[in-house]
């Protein structure tokens, strides 16, 4: 097999994303080993109810606009479910996907809710494939905008200008580039492995972009919030920016382990690690183990009342 090939390149970036594994998880043992867990309990003890009351804030106003983006998809796929039910499908199956991983709560969740409903399998594809969509075309408009214009937080040694500077250009250019689509073929159906896509009209890619922005913008603040003073939130922004796609190469449930050595790494010495830590489990417990215990009741309620839509959706 030749080395620019398909499965060669596979099987580079396989090796790639299991030695990153190790790192993390070598890195992960000597932190677990050094650490002073009774001041990480302290720090936790220390958050107030006026502090943690604005983080609940954050985090419903997080959930609220991932519902937002199954409302846009529902509006651009043309299903006739009611909008309740849809954004309660949502909260379910992105309180899924972030703590279990996508392929079970974007994929599979969300397969089993819309078809009790009726809708059909493409329809639901092209459900999720809008959502996942809107999600990351804010990520790269966001990350692009901190790779070109501001300081990465990362350890000295990491690479600084143009070799950041080139991919924030890129990111930057791949949303012009969806935007531009829009604007001249909104509207225009494209196929696609069989299914049939209908291009989003511009002003429906600028709501996409606007709600992915404000929802990672909210992330980061959320984080903000929990950890102590003494770092700018642009600079916590980055941090949550590049331990998300880390979280995504390593497949690791809620991306454990990367967003933790992400933000050991970039703040730990400033902040003090045990400050750091209790930051990262207070907002795990918040952001991912919270809504995952709502979302449990959540999807009792909707597999016990089971609607379905007027006519048959078979063919969508």
């Amino acid at each position: 097999m030749i080395a620019g090939s398909p499965g060669h390149r596979a099987r580079l970036v396989r090796v790639l994303v299991l030695a990153i594994l190790v790192v993390v998880l070598v890195f992960g043992v000597r932190y677990a080993r050094a650490t002073d867990w009774q001041a990480v309990a302290a720090a936790l003890r220390s958050y107030r109810p006026a502090r943690l009351a604005a983080c609940l804030g954050m985090v419903l106003l997080s959930y609220l606009l991932y519902c937002a983006y199954e409302l846009v998809a529902r509006r651009q796929v043309g299903h006739r479910l009611p909008r309740g039910r849809t954004a309660a499908i949502a909260f379910v199956c992105y309180a899924v996907a972030l703590n279990l991983g996508a392929l079970l709560g974007s994929g599979g969740m969300r397969l089993r809710l819309y078809s009790r409903a009726g809708l059909s399998a493409g329809r639901v594809a092209r459900i999720a494939g809008f959502t996942v969509l809107t999600n990351w075309l804010g990520y790269a408009a966001l990350t692009g905008v901190v790779l070109l214009v501001a300081p990465l937080p990362l350890p000295p040694g990491a690479g600084e200008g143009i070799a950041w500077r080139l991919p924030g250009a890129v990111m930057l250019l791949m949303v012009l580039a969806y935007l531009a689509l829009c604007a001249r073929h909104g509207g225009r159906h494209l196929h696609l492995r069989g299914q049939a896509f209908v291009v989003p009209s511009l002003r429906m890619a600028l709501l996409q972009l606007l709600l992915s922005c404000l929802n990672w913008a909210v992330l980061g603040a959320l984080l903000f919030l929990l950890l102590p003073a003494g770092v700018a939130y642009p600079r916590v922004l980055a941090i949550v920016l590049v331990s998300a796609v880390a979280g995504v190469l390593l497949h690791t449930p809620a991306g454990l382990g990367a967003w933790e050595t992400m933000f050991l790494l970039t703040l730990g010495a400033q902040l003090g690690e045990p400050a750091v830590l209790a930051a990262l489990l207070a907002f795990r417990g918040l952001y991912y183990l919270l809504p995952l215990g709502v979302a449990g009741l959540v999807y009792l309620w909707l597999e016990s009342r089971r609607v379905r839509l007027p006519g048959s959706d078979a063919a969508g």
